[in-house]
This record gives structure tokens, sequence and C-alpha cells, in this order.
């Protein structure tokens, strides 16, 4: 219940106007003298069913749940008195099978409730499912209704916001429903939206999808908690991929120098620290949202501001699995450079990284494959690209940390920062096997190679940068680097290592 009234305090916040008022509302004369007062109480009446779902009794069943109904969840996601509603009054067709054909089966609506809106004052179109009509199942009019809005989404340029809360196709519709359901899918491909399905958490809930399968990015105690998340990081975005990234007035100054990130990194290279800090010192107000923060914890991935302008973060996290690049990791992290690319926002990457994770597990289940999509993806990505390296990188997970040789626009090295082939002791085992004075010779070797000044020599940094110099001089190279235009040779498409 405590989540019921977390969900009644938030929605008086966002109190709206169910729909836009119509003439048969207003009581126009002129509209009410060519209709009939039968038919305007027809109309009148199914709007209130509509607006009802599937009655108040299965209402109280969906709060009984710590769940809001579809309206409330619009409700509470749009700026108030902005949802403007579509196809309020379409109903199913099925009449065959299943009972269907009966009047206490017919909801005006469908089970979907579908429109357009405004968060923060820029537009969206959305549907939300209810699960207060027959489960929320997806027949062919309540596919169409979803359909029409994704069309308009694609013509005006603007996203499209699902609230799934779905028990699958309707059984009844039989074939009607898959066309329902392949239309869909045909416009999600057209449009790059993804489509995910979360099932019932005993079958592979919100915890199976968050933290082993990786096909859900984040879940939330309750719908409120998830729909004011979900406002926020709606803000970070464009509204297409011809649109400019929003920019945020700040108060925290460009030139801000961050000397806790002096000392931050640990003197002894075995030592963990958590890359969360350096990201969050950098970044705007310390604000970044994380995306898939329980799968693949040894990769950091989100969303931030610098200087008011959105920017996409990857970070190895040296505190899970010393940061190695695994399977996992791999695919997270290519997924949002792809991401990033696709909508222009520019992607920032911390290295701290010792090599791929080893072991049969990996190599049996495609590591090198696995891990050459991250390296596609930095590679093929043509928004600016600013790299610090602030410890290790090693070996061939060096290459897929979007260095210099992957086109990364800037690179810089902390003065902690190690670029080697693989760490000093493993180095020396190998080359000086069986022979004495094995500490010397990793003395040696950390000597030649644990610093930054062998990729300085070289140009693949540009500067080896005091860390609290690092949001200043970032901020500076993203207001450089923001009429940049790459472009690359014509290709049907890239051949991406699936």
């Amino acid at each position: 219940m405590a989540a019921l009234v977390k969900c009644s305090r938030a929605l008086a916040r966002f109190s709206t106007i169910p729909s836009c008022p119509s003439l048969l509302q207003a009581g126009c004369p002129r509209y009410c003298s060519v209709m009939s007062r039968p038919v305007r109480d027809r109309i009148q009446e199914r709007r209130q069913q509509a607006l009802l779902g599937g009655g108040q009794r299965r209402i109280d069943a969906q709060h009984k749940k710590g769940k809001l109904t579809a309206r409330e969840r619009i409700d509470l996601l749009l700026d108030p008195g902005t949802f403007v509603e579509y196809d309020m009054f379409a109903e199913h067709r099925c009449s065959d099978f299943g009972g269907l054909e009966k009047s206490a089966n017919q909801f005006p609506g469908d089970s979907v409730v579908t429109g357009h809106g405004r968060i923060y004052g820029r537009p969206v179109y959305l549907f939300s499912q209810d699960f207060t009509v027959m489960g929320g199942s997806v027949g062919s009019v309540h596919a169409r209704k979803i359909c029409k809005i994704m069309d308009q989404a694609l013509l005006t340029g603007v996203p499209v916001i699902g609230l799934n809360d779905s028990g699958g196709a309707r059984i009844p519709e039989g074939v009607d429903a898959l066309e329902g359901y392949g239309e869909i899918f045909q416009r999600n491909v057209e449009a790059s939206v993804t489509c995910e399905v979360v099932n019932q958490e005993e079958l592979g809930g919100a915890t199976v999808h968050t933290t082993l399968s990786g096909v859900a990015h984040k879940a939330f105690d309750n719908d409120v908690d998830a729909l004011l998340r979900l406002r926020e990081f709606y803000n970070f975005l464009p509204l297409s991929n011809t649109d400019p990234s929003p920019i945020r007035p700040t108060e925290d100054p460009a030139n801000r120098l961050c000397p806790v990130l002096d000392h931050m990194v640990p003197l002894d290279s075995t030592e963990s620290f958590n890359m969360l800090d350096v990201i969050q010192t950098v970044v705007d107000e310390e604000d970044f949202f994380e995306i898939m923060p329980s799968y693949a914890k040894n990769i950091v991935v989100g969303f931030a501001r610098m200087n008011g302008r959105t920017v996409g973060i990857v970070g190895n996290q040296p505190k899970v699995a010393a940061g190695c690049v695994d399977i996992d990791a791999s695919v997270k992290g290519a997924r949002f450079i792809r991401f990033c690319d696709a909508f222009n926002i520019p992607i920032l990457t911390f290295v701290d990284v010792p090599g791929f994770l080893p072991g049969t597990a990996q190599e049996h289940g495609g590591i090198i494959r696995h891990g050459a999509k991250m390296l596609f993806a930095y590679s093929e990505a043509t928004v600016p690209k600013i790299t610090v390296i602030t410890r290790k990188a090693y070996g061939g997970s060096y290459g897929v940390m979007g260095n210099k040789h992957m086109k990364a626009d800037i690179v810089y090295a902390w003065p902690t920062a190690e670029v080697a082939v693989m760490g000093a002791k493993g180095a020396v085992s190998i080359m000086f096997k069986g022979q004495k004075d094995q500490a010397k010779k990793e003395t040696e070797y950390m000597e030649k190679f644990a610093n930054p000044f062998p990729v300085a020599i070289r140009g693949f940094v540009d500067d080896i940068l005091e860390p609290r110099m690092t949001r200043t001089r970032i901020c500076q190279d993203l207001d450089l680097l923001c009429t940049k235009k790459e472009s690359r040779p014509w290709r049907k498409h890239n051949n991406l290592p699936l």
C-alpha cells in the first residue's frame, strides 16, 4: 500500500484533463442543433466507459498489485494537460470465438490508450496498454492503434514511448492478432525502437532480465518511480536522429577543477577504485543516468551532461572483475555506443582495463567474436569521441576501448596510465621463464611500460593530463568538436560481427 500512497501523491501533482474538450462537451449550440440528444448521450456514455477501462473492480485489482492503470501512467509521465488521445472509441471486431462477441467484452479503446503529449515541453507519441481490459491483450485493432502513432512519429521525427502491460496476443483473434504483432515489429525495425517483452517473474521477470539476460535495461520498485525516471531519461535524448541533443542550462562551471581526481586512482595498480566516482566528479552536477546498472557490472554505461550538453559515457569498472571485458560487457558496451552514434550523442570513455576475462566459458562462448562488436562500434561511430586512460590499458582490451587507432578524436592519459601488452608479472614470466631476478625484471618492465610516456611519445595520446583538469579539457573539446562531420565510403550496410 505504500506504493499506492506514493502513486496518489505523484498523480495529484500531475493531474490532467482526460482528453481535449470536444464540441459536445463545450455544449456548442450549433453542434447540438444537428445532433440528437440520444446520440450525444451515447457518445458521452462511451467516453466515460473508455475512461474507466475494464471497470472499477478491475482498476481496484490493478491497484492491489501496486500497479497504476494505463491512463494513470500517462498522467504521471506527461506534462499536465498535454495529452491528446486518438481512437478512444475503437473496438475489436472479433465475433466468432471465445465469447468476444458478447457486449460484456466490448470495451471502447480496445485495451490500449494511444496519443501524443509533452515531456518537459518536448513532444512525444505514446501508447499505454490497459491490463484491466482483456489483460491488455494485443488484437488487430489494438495493434492498428499503435501502428497509427508509430507512423505519425516516423513522419514527424518524434519518439514513441510504449508502456507495456499485456498478457500477449489475443488468442480468439488467431492469425489477425499475429498480423497485428507483425505490423508493430516491422515499424520497430524501421524506427530502430527496442521492443522487449518481460513476462511474470517466475518465467523471467525484472530481476532475471536486468541481471542475467540483458533484455531489460533497468528495474524499479513501482510504476511511479519508473515513470518519473523515464521523464528524466527522456530529457537526455534528441527527438530523432536528425535532431540535436537538448542543451540544459547549468550552473556547474565548464572550467571547474576536480582536485579530488588527483588522488582517486590508487598507487598500487592491484587495488580497485570506483569508476562511478570518477564519472560523477567530472560531469555536470554529479548527475549520471546509468543504463543497465545490474547487468555486466564490469562496464559502466549511461548518460550525463558536460556544460549542459548530453554525452554518452562508457567506463571500465575496476571494482567488478578488475574491469576485465567479457562477453556481456562487450555486447552491453557495443549496443550503447551504437545507440549514441545513431542519435549524434558524443561518446566519452574512461579506461582501466587489464584484459579480456580468461577462461573456457568465455572462449567457448565466443569472446573474440563478441569483443569485436565493441571494437567495431567504436570504429564505426562518427560522433565526437573522447577517451581518458585512467590506469591500465592492456593487450587486446586496449583495442576495444576507443583508442586513437579506432579514430578517437581526443585521447588523454592520466599520470597513472599504463599501456602495454600485459601486466609486468605476466610479461616477465613469459619472456624470462626460468631465469633468475624475476623481481628485477618486473621492475624494469614497469619502468618502461607502466607509465604514459610510451604512448605519448608515439602520439597515441594527445596529452598527459593532470586528473583535476579533466572536466575543463573535455568541455573545451566538446565545444570544438560540436561541428564535426565525418563521411565514410558508401555501402549498403556494414557487416557487424553478430
